[in-house]
Formats: structure tokens, C-alpha cells, sequence
């Protein structure tokens, strides 16, 4: 049976361009909450050999994970979960409102532990197993306007480092991936960013994690 990849936010930016560069080699499994964005994705990626699914899930909804990754792994000899949901609302602090704050602390720190845990006893049983968790640079260094944002970037980044520590010796590899911003539709809706032509494409930036996914702790495409 082909090995398969599971990874969360898989219908647009990154997530998308990650499911592109893997398929070429594994299935793939697409996580998301917007099912008509998971639609397309598997239609976009439909002329690979390998088979492209997806699956609706919201991976900060602890009961959802649960359910829906079981599923996977009943029907899919998994090796790979790539934790790539994010979000961010970029603005000063005392601007933020109670839903902005929730949303990213939900969908960032939440979104990457919730599956990380359901795959643990899977990856166990089997003997094998990845996580990557996308982080950014925010998980390195405080920014202006990114508050909040940082602060999950830095949470998933102590989780993260705190697995590599815990499940050594267990043949489940936890990988940390740090890249600057990159030119996709998570900027859409705001002017933190101002000149979009200095940051690399998420096909850039996928090839780039894929050239490096070698069991290491971490990943810089940017520092």
C-alpha cells in the first residue's frame, strides 16, 4: 500500500502547494474546514498518479480530530501528518477583538496539537511516523502589528521542540518548519504586508521543505 500524507489546511497557500509536491510521490489526504476549497484542491491535483482525498474537519475542533483522523488511519497507512492550518489577524493589540484573539489561538496552537496527539498511538503501534509543524518566523522572533500571532507561533514552537525531547527513541519524528511570509491569499485581506513581490511562492517555499523532509528536528527556509 502507498504511503499516505495527511495535512491540515490543504485547500489553499501552502497547504495546497505541499499537497502538489508530496503527491508526486505519496497520497495525500487533505484536512480543512471549507469543503469547496477541498473540492478544487483535489480537482488541481487530480492529473498525479497518486490519489488525492480529502476530508472536512475543523483541526482546532478536539472531537472532530478524533473522529476523522481515526477514520484515516482505519483506510490509509499514514507516515506523515503536516500540521499547516494557520491563521492571523494582524493589527496592534489594543485593536484585536476577543474572536480575533480566539481564532488564532484556536486555529494555531489547538489546530497543531489536537492532530498531533491523535496521530501519536497510530505512529506508536506502527513503529513510524512524522509530524511537521509549520511555525513561520513569527515562532522565532517578536514582530509589530503580530502580538498574538507570535505568541502561537512561539506556543507550537515549545510544543514542538518539547516532542522532539519526548519522542526520541519511539521512531516518530516531530519537525519544526520556519519560513517567512510567502505570496498566497492569507495577505488578501490585509496591508501588513506592503511589497508582496519580495516574498517566495508557497511552490517555492514547498519544494523547499520537501528537499528537506529528512527525519530533522527543523527546517529553516528563512531565518
Amino acid at each position: 500500500m502507498n504511503k499516505t500524507v495527511i495535512i491540515t489546511g490543504g485547500g489553499s497557500g501552502l497547504g495546497l502547494a505541499l499537497a502538489k509536491q508530496y503527491s508526486n510521490e505519496f497520497n495525500v489526504c487533505l484536512i480543512g474546514r471549507t469543503e469547496s476549497k477541498l473540492q478544487e484542491a483535489v480537482r488541481t491535483l487530480s492529473q498525479n498518479n497518486n490519489r488525492v482525498s480529502y476530508q472536512v474537519c475543523d483541526a482546532a475542533n478536539y472531537e472532530q480530530v478524533q473522529t476523522v483522523l481515526h477514520a484515516i488511519f482505519e483506510k490509509e497507512s499514514v507516515h506523515l501528518l503536516i500540521n499547516n492550518a494557520g491563521t492571523g489577524v494582524f493589527e496592534p493589540l489594543n485593536a484585536l477583538t476577543k474572536e480575533d484573539i480566539e481564532l488564532m489561538v484556536n486555529t494555531n496552537v489547538y489546530g497543531t496539537i489536537y492532530p498531533s496527539q491523535a496521530v501519536f498511538p497510530f505512529f506508536k503501534k506502527q513503529g513510524f511516523g512524522k509530524v511537521m509543524n509549520i511555525i513561520s518566523t513569527a515562532g522565532l522572533r517578536g514582530k509589530v502589528n503580530e502580538s498574538v500571532y507570535c505568541a502561537t507561533k512561539f506556543a507550537v514552537r515549545g510544543f514542538t521542540e518539547s516532542l522532539v525531547k519526548e519522542w526520541e527513541g519511539t521512531g516518530i519524528f516531530p519537525t519544526a518548519v520556519y519560513m517567512g511570509g510567502m505570496d498566497t491569499p492569507f495577505w488578501d485581506e490585509t496591508d501588513h504586508i506592503k511589497d508582496r513581490s519580495r516574498l517566495k511562492s508557497p511552490e517555492t517555499v514547498a519544494k523547499m521543505i520537501f528537499d528537506q523532509d529528512d527525519n530533522r528536528s527543523e527546517i529553516f527556509i528563512d531565518r
